[in-house]
């Protein structure tokens, strides 16, 4: 962030993987593990994450459908059958899961002392399970749904500006993820933009974010 006595109007998350749990690998490997030779199974991983990146830079459309495709077209490449019930199985699979056990309480907390917004990659319906689970106050939830767009097209971000009558400099936004939310941000002119490090990307330079460990370790930052 840019100075430690930077006080935001809004801390804003992305959700899955950063504040609740994103275990699609045992789901994937129920459907296609006995197809993919143990020494490739990492980068069959990686190759299903990078497709559904991929998925999601066109237009809207419903994320179950998004498992599915990505799912076909990296089982299509690796010459393997995809189940047709693939999209379901994953989509019960996120709704089902719950927070991080580093989350609730560092969350409960910093909701005390800052509005909390999350916008997610996702619809409408995984949210409304979801994020009664974090057991926090959040001023307002917002969906790739309702944007019309996935992260990281920035149309995504820009609807959560648009509904918050807001500006990149009145927030401090968080994420696990680099690629979908803190790269096109940071683009974007969003400068107070921190890494919660889960290990899903790599640390890179250049665009100005924060690594942090924990949601503890954002709260003393910002002087909670």
């Amino acid at each position: 962030m840019s100075e430690p006595s930077f006080r935001p109007k809004y801390v804003s998350f992305d959700c899955y993987g950063t504040l609740i749990e994103y275990p699609i690998t045992p789901i994937t490997r129920e459907l296609v593990g006995d197809q993919i030779p143990a020494g490739q199974w990492d980068q069959f991983v990686r190759e299903f994450r990078g497709y559904r990146y991929d998925q999601v830079r066109g237009e809207y459309y419903s994320y179950e459908q998004v498992l599915q495709d990505s799912f076909e077209r990296v089982c299509r490449k690796w010459g393997v059958k995809a189940a047709p019930e693939a999209g379901r199985r994953f989509a019960d699979g996120v709704r089902s899961w719950g927070p991080h056990p580093d989350v609730p309480g560092p969350l409960k907390k910093m909701g005390e002392h800052y509005k909390l917004v999350i916008f997610s990659n996702a619809d409408d319906s995984f949210l409304e399970e979801s994020v009664p689970r974090l057991g926090a106050d959040f001023h307002a939830v917002y969906t790739a749904e309702q944007a019309g767009y996935y992260k990281p097209r920035y149309a995504a971000f820009e609807y959560m500006l648009d509904q918050l009558d807001a500006s990149p400099e009145d927030f401090v936004h968080v994420s696990s993820h680099t690629r979908y939310d803190l790269m096109p941000m940071h683009d974007m002119g969003f400068r107070n933009l921190i890494l919660l490090d889960r290990g899903y990307d790599p640390v890179t330079h250049g665009y100005d974010y924060v690594p942090v460990k924990s949601l503890d370790e954002l709260n003393t930052m910002l002087g909670i």
